[in-house]
């Protein structure tokens, strides 16, 4: 008896070709893929929900971790007021 692989989910799914590589982690493998990518659709509600995760480590010991989350907060908040129509 032979049993075929589950097919691919999330992003695995994407199966975009990578020069680097096999990754170990779920992380790896995502950036990996993600590095292809140019553009993204992703819901507001998604993107607020991720705002809101990050916002914490605005108050970071860490001076390095507080700028990279400034700067992903930065791009999250301009995202979100790209997305709002306009008036």
């Amino acid at each position: 008896m032979t049993s075929t692989p589950p097919p691919h989910r999330g992003i695995n799914a994407l199966i975009i070709p990578s020069a680097r590589p096999a990754a170990d982690t779920p992380g790896e493998r995502a950036a990996t893929q993600l590095l292809h990518l140019r553009t993204a659709a992703v819901p507001v509600p998604l993107l607020a929900a991720a705002l809101e995760l990050i916002a914490p480590q605005l108050q970071d010991p860490d001076p390095a971790t507080r700028d990279a989350a400034a700067d992903i907060h930065a791009r999250l908040t301009a995202a979100i007021e790209d997305a709002a129509p306009d008036r």
